[in-house]
This record gives C-alpha cells, structure tokens and sequence, in this order.
C-alpha cells in the first residue's frame, strides 16, 4: 500500500514588492496615466495564486493589437482600474489578491510615486530603472527619487511578526534593494528577531552586478541599509556546466562564486543545497528554493514560538512560482 503524500506545513507567506518600474506596459501606465506601475505586482500576485488556470492566465495575458492596448497585460489594465476606483493602489492589489486566490498577502513597499536614480562607478547618474539595469557600467549607489517615501503600514507589522525575511532571489539593485530604501523598513528588520536570509543569485545580472561574488551581494544590501542586516545566505552548490553555461558565456555572463571564506568573515550563516533547476534557463528551482524557505522559517519559529511559521518575501515574487 502507498504511503500517503506528506502533508506540507502551514506558512503565512508575506511579499513586499517595488513599485519603480518604468518599462513596458507599466511604464506606459506611469507615465500616461500617472498610475504606479502594477507589473511587478502583478506577476506576484500570480506566483502565489492558487487558481493555476483561467484567471492566473487573464491577469497574464497580453493584448497582441489594438491602438493603445497592444503590450498592455489585462493584469496591468485591471489593477490600474481598480485603483482609481478605490483610490488607493494597496487596497487594490489586496483586492485584485483575493480575486486570485492567493496564498498570502502582497504589499507594494510604498505608495508614493517614487523611481530609481543610479551613481555609476565613474560618477555619472542615470535615471529609471530600466536605463538602470541597461548600463554597462558598475553601479556604486542606487538611490529613490524622492529619497524619503513612507512604506505601508502593513508592512511594518508584517516584518515585526514574521519568523523568516527572505531578499532575492531577483535583481539585487533594481528589485531587492529598493524596498530597503523606503523609510523605517530596514530598521524594521534589523529590530525583528526573524531570521534574515538572503537567497543568492545564481548568474551575474548585465547591467548590475557583473562580477559579483556571493559577498559582493551581501555588502551591497549592507552598504545601502544597515550593516549586518543580513544574517543567512542561501547558495547554490550544484556547478553549472556544459551547454547551458556556454549559452551564458557567450554573453560574458558567468555564475556567481560562491566565497565561503569572506561570507564566514562576514559571520554570515551559510546554507548551501541543489537549487538549479532544469531546462535550458538558469534559474532557481521553485520548490527546492521554496523548500529551503520552509525550513528556515520553521526553525526560527521553533527557537521562539513554535506554531504555524511566518515568512517575509522582499523583491522576490519568483520564491513561490510553482
């Protein structure tokens, strides 16, 4: 007789996500409509969607044509009205989040009108995010323009009850660093006794963090918020080989090393499993990221509480893409 499958734990799931992008369907709606950019958001909201089907794919449908709709997502559009209905953008992604059924609570770190200003390592600015992440040069400071925005309120609360905060896995100074740009938000973390775990990129990203080593991640999150903000690294230790990395060198893009010495000088906690998943894409593999998540987030809670555990997404809504 088969064993039954075992029951998985019970995790209250949190995601603060930026609101800085100016590309695309989001730019648009920025910039046309004076509206925070809903896509980052949006993908969230369907990574942690339960309904797998029709409605996750509406939100993510994209209209092929039509004058002023094409490049639009329905997601992009729909958020949009629903917060110039409520008159408050939050509100409408909460509401937009049970509509999707989705399995925790999505914030957007601010909701202020704020985007991206980067000091390149030679001293010049460039300005938005998605000139931001086309530059060739290393980035020295990402700052918000303007540089005092309020976070939510719930999002304070979130970080004081959550058991794990996880940063990354995404892009270190265009979707992780952000969020602890926002007013009181790294000082939150710092103060909550939650574990504070940084999941380490697996490839170099152009345009921002070229060469980086494991470190290199964590010293930047450091540089830019509070030192010793982060007390857990999680790494990838299976090598990336054969033709995926190929595809990747030919670009002059190559995996991120992992530096155990200069972590453990850090006193950094180092956390290192298979995380690679397959296919010809590099990138993490849901559940076994997912499951390194889990893990940590029972641990803190069982060194505290014990009960059901709370885990604290920041920058990354690719942590629960099934």
């Amino acid at each position: 007789m088969a064993e039954p499958p075992a029951r998985l734990p019970v995790i209250d799931i949190t995601a603060v996500v930026t609101v800085t992008d100016d590309g695309g369907s989001s730019g648009r709606l920025r910039r046309e409509l004076d509206a925070p950019p809903p896509g980052d958001i949006r993908n969230c909201m369907v990574a942690l969607s339960e309904d797998e089907a029709l409605l996750s794919r509406l939100f993510q449908y994209r209209f092929p044509a039509g004058r002023g709709l094409k490049g639009h997502s329905f997601g992009n559009l729909f958020l949009t009205a629903l917060t110039d209905l409520t008159g408050d953008f939050a509100k409408a992604v909460s509401i937009s989040s049970e509509i999707l059924a989705s399995r925790g609570r999505i914030f957007p770190s601010t909701a202020a009108k704020v985007s991206l200003e980067a000091e390149l390592v030679d001293g010049s600015i460039v300005e938005g995010e998605t000139k931001i992440s086309r530059s060739k040069l290393a980035i020295q400071e990402i700052r918000l323009k303007p540089a005092r925005v309020r976070p939510i309120k719930e999002t304070l609360t979130a970080i004081e009850e959550a058991d794990l905060i996880c940063m990354g896995p995404g892009s270190l100074f265009t979707s992780v660093i952000p969020n602890l740009l926002v007013d009181g938000v790294a000082a939150a973390i710092k103060r909550s006794p939650a574990r504070k775990a940084y999941f380490v990129n697996l490839m170099w990203q152009p345009g921002e963090t070229i060469d980086f080593k494991a470190s290199d991640h964590v010293l930047a999150i450091h540089r830019h918020s509070i030192e010793g903000l982060v007390d857990t690294v999680v790494l990838n230790t299976r090598p990336i080989t054969g033709s995926r990395r190929r595809r990747y060198a030919a670009q002059q893009v190559f995996p991120v090393q992992n530096d155990y010495p200069t972590l453990s000088e850090l006193g950094l906690r180092v956390v290192g499993r298979n995380l690679l998943s397959r296919g010809e894409t590099i990138r993490h593999a849901p559940d076994a990221t997912a499951s390194v998540a889990v893990e940590l987030a029972q641990e803190s809670r069982a060194s505290r509480l014990g009960g059901r555990s709370s885990l604290m997404a920041i920058g990354a809504y690719s942590l629960a893409h099934p």
